[in-house]
């Protein structure tokens, strides 16, 4: 495929629940939302209050309120009332900072839902889904692998074509998962007869999970509809969630809360950009915050667009008209900044592509490389962020950096890096934590693969816990990443920071024999007591 050159170009902790499909994130401590007394708790990995606010300057003002337009599209049977439901609907009522907070999050995204589900005449009960699933948390993340406002673990977001690489997610893309969410939910109620109570419950469950439960109370002379099925105790809280908040949103008076009021005009608008962009870059000609612009475009893990598309951007609705003008306008070959890397005796692609922080598959269609073979004294061009790394502070790494630091009272942080043979579980034995919330502080669940080299938080009750692979004390060791400055060496480098050239070496997957570049990115192990 062709590749166009284009410069410039952490919701408190979250307790949830996993499912066959997807999985319910309930935020906890300040965000926490009800669960039955049975159902284990485990805290997530995701930071909500690291959020920004939408921009008031940003948002698009309007009389009308879409809370008016979500209750007029109400279709189920919201006057059934029971234990379950009563139990839910009764939290959400004493917890009335937790519905300001997922109204201001809301506020983005409310309104592409509610149109997406009037076009497809799906009852608008379904537009508080994201409720449930995620506090309308874009970067939400489960102990089940779900990702996203909709929650879509891995397999059932490639089935709905929501590809997942190292340059975005499209589980976290607003627009595709939304379309991907209430196509599933109108299969699983075509599957069900139009009963969406089941297709609630296939959503949480799966269908599978679904149709067993009603075989079972067939073969027993049971009823069949939702309320009279044994299902995971999750799915038998989920769906009551959902009617709870859709009895709320009817008639919040009734139940002593008010509901922030949500502008009902479009938040956002898509702006073909024609390739890839750095992120940096988009912010400055859209006029608004770098977090802005990743917060509608949650999506993309890095600095850039992914360069295989969609090529595209979400922007606040009143800018995207400047916006599209000033992309028309930038030549191509300035919408990502390029660098000319001379290739070295003992490179490969893939050493370049780590000390460059992007891929050998990027390296391949940029410099159109048919295959892994590379040549020493040849050139490649390499995209490089337009600013300071530090600055995008909602890419995956930022937000991964910024969960592992996350302080947890009592303990104290260890960095681990992993070797052969390392797992969560046996982990989590040595360094007595759960396996959870081992994975929680490092944006894993449980079932992720660990990778020879990866850096693990772990934050350790222990009072002395065994030295890590460096041999210095694990709880003073802190990961720092360093910029390399002109006239800087592996060896000054290494004298500065009380390491040794081999682990930096290591660490970054360098030739020791190499010179380092001006702003190059290193990544260091360095004991706080010897730091400069």
């Amino acid at each position: 495929m062709r590749y166009t050159l284009l410069m410039l170009g952490l919701v408190g902790l979250g307790v949830i629940t996993t499912s066959t499909t997807g999985c319910s994130l309930r935020p906890a401590i300040d965000d926490l939302d009800p669960m039955p007394a049975a159902t284990e708790l485990s805290p997530d990995p995701v930071v909500l209050s690291g959020h920004p606010d939408p921009d008031p300057e940003a948002t698009p003002k309007s009389d009308a309120d879409l809370w008016d337009r979500v209750r007029a599209g109400f279709s189920l049977d919201l006057d059934v009332d029971n234990d379950r439901i009563t139990a839910q609907r009764n939290w959400y009522a004493r917890h009335q900072g937790y519905l300001d907070r997922v109204a201001t999050r809301a506020e983005r995204y409310l309104h592409h839902i509610v149109e997406e589900a009037e076009a497809r005449n799906i009852p608008m009960e379904m537009a508080l889904l994201p409720i449930v699933e995620s506090a309308f948390d874009p970067f939400a993340y489960s102990h089940g692998r779900a990702s996203g406002p909709w929650q879509f673990i891995p397999s059932t977001g490639r089935h709905f074509g929501l590809d997942q690489d190292w340059w975005s997610d499209g589980r976290r893309d607003i627009i595709d998962s939304t379309d991907a969410a209430l196509t599933y939910l109108q299969q699983l109620s075509n599957r069900f007869g139009g009963d969406w109570l089941l297709a609630l419950a296939s959503y949480n469950a799966g269908g599978g999970n679904v149709n067993r439960a009603i075989t079972r109370n067939r073969n027993a002379g049971r009823p069949t509809d939702y309320w009279n099925l044994r299902l995971p105790a999750e799915t038998m809280a989920y769906v009551p969630k959902l009617l709870a908040l859709a009895q709320i949103v009817r008639d919040p008076e009734a139940y002593g809360v008010t509901l922030q009021a949500i502008p009902d005009t479009p938040y956002f608008e898509a702006v073909d950009i024609g390739g890839q962009m750095d992120l940096a870059q988009a912010a400055e000609m859209a006029e608004v915050s770098l977090e802005e612009i990743y917060m509608l475009n949650p999506a993309y893990n890095r600095w850039a667009t992914s360069p295989n598309g969609p090529h595209r951007l979400l922007v606040p609705a009143d800018r995207a008209e400047a916006f599209r003008e000033r992309v028309a306008g930038l030549p191509p070959e300035q919408r990502m900044r390029w660098e000319r890397y001379t290739i070295a005796r003992g490179d490969s692609l893939i050493s370049i592509a780590n000390r460059h922080q992007t891929t050998p598959e990027m390296l391949r269609e940029v410099n159109r490389l048919r295959g892994n073979t590379i040549v020493a004294g040849n050139t490649l061009l390499i995209p490089r962020p337009a600013r300071d790394p530090d600055s995008y502070t909602l890419s995956a790494e930022a937000r991964l950096d910024a969960r592992q630091n996350r302080a947890v009272s009592g303990r104290q942080q260890i960095t681990h890096r992993v070797t052969n043979g390392d797992t969560l579980w046996g982990l989590s034995r040595h360094y007595k934590v759960g396996v959870r919330e081992l994975a929680a502080w490092n944006q894993m669940a449980p079932g992720d693969t660990l990778r020879v080299g990866q850096e693990l938080a772990i934050w350790s009750s222990e009072a002395a816990p065994a030295a890590n692979s460096n041999g210095n004390r694990p709880d003073m060791v802190r990961r720092i990443n360093y910029a390399v400055r002109r006239g800087d060496s592996l060896h000054a480098i290494a004298n500065r920071f009380n390491v040794s050239v081999n682990q930096i070496s290591s660490w970054n997957n360098i030739d020791r024999n190499r010179f380092l570049q001006p702003g190059q990115q290193l990544t260091l192990y360095v004991d706080i007591r010897d730091a400069p």
